[in-house]
């Protein structure tokens, strides 16, 4: 009877053996092993009070009994107290090592701490001690998956489903797993496939809520975001406490811009869960898209704490502090990022190494890790060689940023001005779709305008191989709403990345960089993943039909009439504390001067305030700037005497938009891309003498200029001739340059492809 108890409860036949343990129990008022189980069955019930009545009962009988500490740690699980319960399972083991149950359940318990390296070996402990353990193979594939190792979770599966055919569980599991290993390798997931075994599965138990939760997982995969969010909600209507899946559902709204209802989901799981580390990184990039980032680097630093080897978490939590000012250990977290970086760890993301280190080097063995472990090349390329017979160049644009975005307003005049006889436009826009203004304008630059933001990556490749399209320019990288992933199928002839992610992407099948001979010097071409392609002039487009607004007088922005304003409206995160060593010592040294910058909440206003204090500069010298419409936030340029920029990661478009509104740039260029950018501007414009090559040189100048208000008056006056006589901002020029460049791209590739 014990034995037939025991198999109904690995068959999750709950009541038939609870029934059978009280008819054992009947008979046999002190049997220990029927005790333990009932007192297992009772514990996952809920009902702690009659668990811990059979256990007691059973200890009683046997003081020293393995499985009565296991069935104490089950009861301690399923109330969530995961650290006493580990301490259950590790007695019971130290008194049973070949305890394969409490190997198993100590791994659920593991699990739940977020300890899943340990989680794995304690499950690899289960299936050696009893392979026929079908529950403890599921869980390492759990385990497995958790860990992106998604060909061995398949296997992990399998062995359960050898085991149990209709373990319907295993079988969702594995739908997902056999989707994220083809992914793994950009090889093509069958997607349908996928979702046809969860339909099984829910058709034959439609109350799994782990496979509906796993649909819901698929459909995110597919780029089908609402249906995947009403997959979830379907769940968690059936159990409103399964915690993962109010993780998943954060995950999509986050992904669909639909922030604070991601946190909302995100607060629910760890409410329910509160070490799990993946709930906690979500929240934290979720806060971050908000701008919240102080409370988001609350969530990286707990997730850290929990589990130290989690990928990019040190990172994330550097960016994190940078938004808000906090650089409390800066220097020595950069310092671990790029050794993080040298030594093939994926320690901080592409974009935040452009922040942490000018070495083009290291930001390339960063981008090669990332994208080796997230991005890999398909080994199925969908274009093949073929020269397609098109009368004119299809020139695609992908990009989430085609709105009211810093890209869209450097790149709006260039998709106007396209040689509409050599080129048929493509937009894919993956990004969100507002009515009217800069995306009104967009939709009327381009031949095509494509929404593919419900596409999957591979199905977005297919759409590229299925139009012919002989160029994508790829306008993220590595940036937020980047869909770069879809470019691993190789689906065109040519691969272009370009203005959004100033460095290289690391990725082979990414053909060509466009830069200048400024920004990427020959001598470090070696440091680009990509063949870099330079124009002429400069790498930025421009577009030269920006409008000014109405500049107001400088006491309605909170500036003094009579004083040197220093301007540094470049993102927080770009300001590094030696840049603000050198922003305070010349406050310090002008009389009357401030540092006028972009506001942002009040962590940021208050650490950069401490931050001024303590190097002896009063804080009501800084100045913060609130949002404004682009118009007028391009007219208050004209209210500061000098832009000073950031290293190692220069303004982009923020100095575009100094200079196009009149006001000279002071930067200081470094030795990767990101740090030349504001050099290559002052190039083209004509005003080379304000791109210094040390901070010393840099902070040397911005003195002389402080005390010289004649001199800064001529710059502006210089500044105001050459920008239309220099080829900054000639759109057209610039256009033509461009379409040069794709032109000799696409001859090059289609030439090598062809043995020519």
């Amino acid at each position: 009877m014990l034995e037939e108890a025991l198999a109904l409860h690995r068959a999750g036949q709950l009541v038939g053996a609870r029934r059978l343990c009280r008819k054992i129990l009947e008979a046999q008022p002190d049997h220990p092993e029927a005790l333990r189980l009932l007192g297992m069955l009772e514990a996952q019930r809920g009902n702690a009070s009659e668990a811990r009545s059979l256990l007691a009962r059973s200890k009683g009988v046997h003081p020293e009994s393995a499985a009565a500490y296991a069935v104490l740690g089950e009861m301690q699980k399923t109330m969530r107290r995961y650290d006493s319960a580990l301490a259950s399972y590790d007695h019971a083991l130290a008194l049973d090592p070949g305890f394969a149950v409490a190997h198993f359940e100590r791994a659920l318990t593991l699990h739940a701490l977020g300890r899943l390296a340990d989680a794995l070996s304690s499950c690899d402990a289960a299936v050696a001690l009893d392979p026929a353990h079908a529950e403890a193979w599921n869980h390492r594939g759990c385990v497995l998956g958790v860990l992106g190792r998604a060909h061995d979770a398949v296997a992990s599966f399998d062995r359960a489903l050898a085991l149990r055919p209709a373990f319907a569980e295993a079988l969702a599991n594995r739908a997902v797993a056999l989707q994220a290993a083809a992914d793994k390798t950009a090889g093509g997931a069958d997607s349908a496939e996928a979702l046809s075994i969860l339909d099984q599965v829910l058709a034959v138990d439609p109350g799994l809520v782990e496979a509906r939760n796993n649909r819901g997982s698929v459909l995110r995969e597919l780029g089908r975001g609402v249906e995947a969010l009403a997959e979830y909600d379907r769940a968690l209507a059936q159990k409103p406490d399964f915690a993962v899946a109010h993780g998943n559902r954060g995950k999509v709204l986050a992904e669909l811009q639909r922030y604070e209802e991601a946190i909302a989901s995100f607060d629910r799981a760890l409410a329910l869960d509160p070490r799990s580390t993946d709930a906690l990184v979500n929240r934290g990039a979720a806060l971050a898209a908000a701008k919240r980032h102080d409370l988001a680097a609350r969530d990286f630093a707990r997730a850290i704490e929990i589990d130290p080897s989690v990928p990019a978490i040190p990172g994330l939590l550097f960016h994190a502090r940078a938004n808000v000012g906090d650089w409390e250990g800066y220097d020595e977290a950069a310092q671990r990022l790029v050794a993080g970086a040298r030594g093939g760890k994926r320690t901080a993301t592409p974009l935040v190494m452009l922040s942490v280190t000018d070495s083009a080097r290291d930001q390339l063995a960063c981008a090669r890790t990332w994208v080796k472990e997230t991005l890999p090349a398909s080994p199925s390329p969908l274009w093949r060689g073929e020269r397609y017979d098109h009368p004119r160049i299809r020139l695609a644009y992908l990009s989430s940023d085609l709105d009211e975005h810093a890209v869209a307003y450097l790149m709006a005049g260039v998709f106007e001005q396209h040689d509409r006889s050599r080129f048929e436009t493509f937009a894919l826009s993956s990004g969100p779709d507002p009515e009217g203004g800069m995306r009104t304008r967009l939709k009327g630059a381009f031949e095509h305008f494509i929404d593919v933001r419900d596409r999957g990556d591979r199905d977005l490749a297919a759409l590229i191989r299925e139009r012919e399209l002989d160029i994508v320019v790829d306008l993220n990288g590595h940036t937020q709403g980047s869909r770069t992933r879809s470019l691993a199928w190789r689906p065109s002839p040519v691969a272009v990345t370009y203005l959004g992610f100033p460095g290289t992407l690391g990725a082979d099948y990414v053909d060509f960089l466009l830069a200048d001979r400024f920004v990427i010097p020959e001598s470090l071409e070696a440091a680009y993943a990509e063949r870099v392609v330079c124009l002429p002039h400069t790498f930025q487009a421009n577009d030269r039909s920006r409008a000014i607004g109405r500049t107001g007088a400088r006491a309605e922005a909170g500036l003094p009439d009579n004083s040197i304003v220093f301007c540094a409206f470049n993102n927080a995160y770009k300001i590094t504390p030696a840049i603000f060593d050198v922003w305070m010592r010349l406050l310090a040294q002008t009389e009357g001067s401030v540092l006028w910058l972009v506001g942002g909440r009040d962590a940021l206003r208050a650490n950069l305030a401490r931050e001024a204090g303590r190097r002896g500069v009063d804080p009501a010298r800084l100045v913060f700037a609130a949002r404004l419409p682009y118009a007028d936030h391009l007219a208050r340029f004209r209210l500061a005497d000098l832009f000073l920029d950031t290293l190692p990661f220069n303004g982009g478009t923020t100095a575009s938009d100094a200079l196009w509104a009149g006001l000279p740039v002071l930067t200081c260029a470094g030795e990767a891309m990101a740090a030349r950018m504001a050099g290559s501007l002052l190039h083209a414009v004509g005003m080379a003498e304000l791109a210094t090559a040390s901070l010393a040189d840099y902070e040397a100048l911005a003195s002389t200029l402080a005390r010289d208000p004649a001199r800064i008056a001529s710059l502006k006056a210089t500044l105001a001739r050459h920008r239309d006589s220099h080829p900054l901002f000639d759109t057209t020029r610039f256009c033509r340059h461009l379409e040069a460049a794709y032109a000799a791209m696409l001859e090059a590739k289609l030439s090598k492809s062809s043995g020519a």
